[in-house]
């Protein structure tokens, strides 16, 4: 009994510690370069000039099970290669997105492949996965232009590197201030396998910026 409290202490600081990191990398998803019509030869030097102050503190972070996931991911080296959403035409694949040297989330270096942050889950496991993706490339549609089209029950199909397929049922899909971006609801932990599909929206014309984060909510289904 005592083995089994110390182990669930160990297990319980690795996912306060793994929240801690999805909320760094939280302040870099918030300025994708597809975020904007900058060119791919902005993208880099102009990434860290727009970000927002919307990392939370140690005392506000909720637990999560971001780390926890990810040792799965090391144990069982399963890695998404494919995203599908057929009610929207993506048909993209997966690159893997980690932290940059300046602590922001980096990003797809294509307009139409998204990428999934290694500090979340694995979809299909449990807890939140995410997954980011550009809405627009130098006024370009990108891979997640059309992920507002989004209704409840549509259907995200993510590919797995052991040739499996797991899918997802859509939720809701909402948008955000950057300004209130819902850290919680994106990395907090969950008792099951959810999805976060994210990118931009609300684009301002007169700042040239956009100023609202769209974000997908899915559930994993077996149909």
């Amino acid at each position: 009994m005592q083995g089994e409290q110390s182990d669930h202490r160990v297990r319980l600081a690795a996912r306060r510690l793994g929240i801690l990191v999805a909320a760094v990398a939280l302040a870099g998803m918030l300025t994708m370069s597809g975020c904007s019509h900058r060119t791919a030869a902005t993208v880099t030097a102009d990434v860290s000039s727009s970000a927002i102050s919307a990392t939370p503190s140690p005392s506000e972070t909720p637990v999560g099970s971001a780390t926890a996931a990810a040792a799965s991911t090391a144990t069982t080296r399963l890695a998404p290669t494919l995203l599908s959403i057929p009610t929207i035409g993506v048909n993209s694949t997966l690159v893997t997105l980690g932290l940059a040297k300046d602590g922001t989330l980096e990003v797809p270096a294509q307009a139409m492949t998204a990428g999934w942050y290694t500090g979340s889950p694995v979809p299909g496991l449990e807890g939140p996965s995410v997954i980011a993706g550009h809405v627009h490339w130098s006024g370009i549609p990108a891979v997640f232009a059309h992920l507002t089209d989004l209704k409840p029950a549509d259907r995200v199909i993510v590919s797995l590197s052991d040739a499996t397929t797991v899918t997802f049922a859509v939720d809701r899909v909402a948008t955000y201030p950057k300004t209130q971006f819902p850290t919680d609801l994106v990395y907090g932990d969950i008792a099951y396998p959810g999805l976060r599909l994210i990118t931009c929206g609300g684009y301002d014309p007169v700042a040239k910026a956009y100023e609202a984060n769209v974000i997908v909510f899915a559930t994993r289904v077996t149909t």
